[in-house]
């Protein structure tokens, strides 16, 4: 693998991550008084709008003349369709610890369906530092306590979302006819149709559309969140994801994953003065080092392969 497709693959899988470890404080504000599917709703409609200006005028290009959109399609359906049902479903009926054990187990289970799906066997290198990495997960989430829901609905949920993201992500490395953005356009097409239908069914039987239609204009938290997951997540972050995994690979780039944990953690004590516990600062150092395992490899075989 070319030395540069490894750095700018690493750098945007590095660069989602943190997007995504700092949602975690717009999230937690804006759904204190807002349901997760208006948040979905409102972010998807967000994300497509401004992603629809930037190719409007030209900043952005997408062109799909020609082109077979059902790998596309796939794509969406995976991530974020499914995904994003599933874990929205399965956060909702368990606890806290135990969702972000079971969507600790995404870089393991994109490996498995590298593996069996693009045939594409892992280095022992990555392998050993994709478990570290899950390890290091486990104990940060531990750390902040243990509680059982004992929820088969929710258990079955985020299972489909750990299944469905590993299946985007194969998905995503296989879609090589396609630039990351016209990736990015298709899945923020598909989020925006399916969550804002999903967000006006439960508003309409909550008897609350106008709520929904009003909150961003009244709820300065949720404003600030929709315009971040938006913009910060569903449009930069959704593109670094598939520019991470066209450059490096489904393996690679999800052992990644586990760094949105350590950026949630630090935000969360800076900026939102969250106590945190000697295990977590343990559990994240463990994280960083199952990323280098994962990574440094490939990096000093070229290197090495330059040198002779």
């Amino acid at each position: 693998m070319n030395k540069d497709k490894i750095i700018i693959g690493s750098s945007c899988a590095i660069g989602c991550e943190v997007l995504y470890g700092l949602s975690y404080i717009f999230t937690k504000q804006a759904t204190a008084n807002a349901s997760s599917l208006a948040l979905l709703g409102w972010r998807f409609l967000i994300a497509i709008l401004v992603m629809s200006l930037l190719v409007g005028v030209g900043i952005l290009k997408i062109n799909l003349k020609g082109k077979n959109i059902k790998p596309l399609l796939l794509v969406a359906l995976f991530s974020p369709v499914i995904y994003f049902i599933g874990e929205t479903v399965g956060i909702n009926h368990t606890t806290a610890s135990e969702s972000g054990v079971f969507l600790a187990c995404i870089p393991v289970a994109s490996l498995i369906a590298s593996t069996v799906l693009l045939k594409k066997k892992p280095s022992r290198l990555q392998v050993i530092g994709i478990l570290i990495t899950l390890v290091g997960v486990v104990l940060t989430v531990v750390a902040v306590g243990t509680t059982s829901s004992l929820s088969v609905v929710g258990y079955v949920f985020l299972l489909i979302a750990v299944v469905s993201y590993a299946l985007y992500c194969v998905f995503v490395e296989k879609a090589t006819d396609y630039t990351g953005v016209e990736v990015t356009y298709m899945m923020l097409v598909a989020g925006m149709i399916v969550f804002v239908i999903l967000a006006i069914i439960e508003a309409v039987r909550n008897g609350n559309v106008g709520m929904l239609v009003k909150l961003p204009f009244y709820n300065h938290s949720f404003l600030i969140a929709i315009l971040y997951q938006g913009i910060g997540c569903s449009v930069c972050a959704f593109f670094l994801s598939n520019v991470a995994i066209s450059k490096i690979g489904v393996n690679r780039a999800s052992s990644f994953i586990g760094v949105a944990t350590v950026v949630s953690i630090v935000a969360g004590a800076l900026l939102l003065k969250e106590p945190f516990s000697v295990y977590q600062i343990i559990g994240a150092v463990i994280i960083i080092i199952g990323v280098y395992t994962a990574n440094a490899n490939g990096l000093h075989k070229k290197s090495e392969s330059q040198e002779d």
